[in-house]
């Protein structure tokens, strides 16, 4: 059974400042290269052969630092980057509320609703992660694998396997530099839990 270790990049100064990064090429800070090293820590007696992040530099520079850390290689996918709502990169909370009206509380407050031209729809993100994840598991059988994502990516595989609806979005809370585990049970069905 493949067993799938999932890591919420660490923090960066978007993050400290309540900025929406979204696909900006926002780097770790300082603090988020310390969180990441203790996710290391916390898995170097987990015999992890490989780790898949996101293309965006702060799931790169998480994952490489792990890769070094537990002398494994990375690689990225695509389907594993942050949700696409281009508008919104580097704005803050409170910009994009004034700058785009209604289209904030809807996201907060009616996640299954959010859907903007050119935007990604959460229900998108969800069906392109778990494709990444149902990519891991066949090329990898019975190892320990390591994903290195994004909070709205990784919400959306929480929903996925715990078997909630899009709406439930906003319940779900992944701190930076926290691990999920994506296990098989004794039926074959998967579920995931936080470490």
């Amino acid at each position: 059974m493949t067993t799938i270790y999932l890591v919420r990049h660490g923090i960066t100064q978007a993050n400290k400042e309540n900025r929406f990064a979204g696909r900006t090429d926002e780097e770790l800070h300082a603090e988020g290269k310390k969180q990441i090293v203790q996710v290391g820590e916390r898995l170097k007696n987990v015999d992890i052969s490989a780790i898949w992040c996101g293309p965006g530099k702060r799931t790169v520079q998480s994952a490489e630092l792990l890769a070094s850390l537990l002398n494994v290689p990375s690689s990225s996918l695509p389907e594993l980057d942050e949700i696409n709502i281009p508008h919104w990169g580097g704005l803050t909370k409170d910009e994009i509320r004034q700058q785009y009206g209604d289209e904030y509380p809807t996201w907060l407050n009616m996640p299954q609703t959010f859907n903007l031209p050119g935007c990604e729809t959460l229900k998108q993100v969800q069906e392109r992660a778990v494709g990444a994840v149902n990519c891991m598991l066949a090329r990898h059988d019975s190892e320990s694998l390591l994903m290195v994502s994004h909070l709205i990516v990784l919400r959306c595989l929480v929903l996925y396997y715990q078997k909630l609806e899009i709406k439930d979005f906003r319940s779900i809370k992944i701190n930076n530099g926290s691990i999920l585990c994506l296990s098989e049970d004794a039926l074959g069905g998967r579920s995931i839990q936080a470490m």
